[in-house]
């Protein structure tokens, strides 16, 4: 990733957060139907590998890259 990216933190109150629900969350994508088409565009990437799952489940310790806006986000636990 280039030097610019902004690193955002996400803490998790729960065991974990699914994908489209993080995007969701951090203001990524307004609904369930955006976040979908996005991710289908293989424009997210988790922990470093292009990811098309929607329903990902994502734990503290997982870092996603959303390349086209230069965004890293990084899951925390509580």
């Amino acid at each position: 990733m280039a030097d610019n990216i902004k690193e955002e933190t996400v803490s998790l109150n729960t065991e974990f957060i699914r994908l489209d629900s993080l995007m969701k969350y951090a203001g990524i994508a307004e609904t369930g139907g955006s976040a979908k088409l996005i991710i289908g565009e293989e424009r997210i990437k988790v922990n470093g590998e292009i990811c098309t799952q929607r329903g990902k489940k994502l734990y503290a310790g997982d870092i996603v890259d959303i390349d086209e806006i230069g965004l890293r986000l990084k899951i925390t636990g509580k």
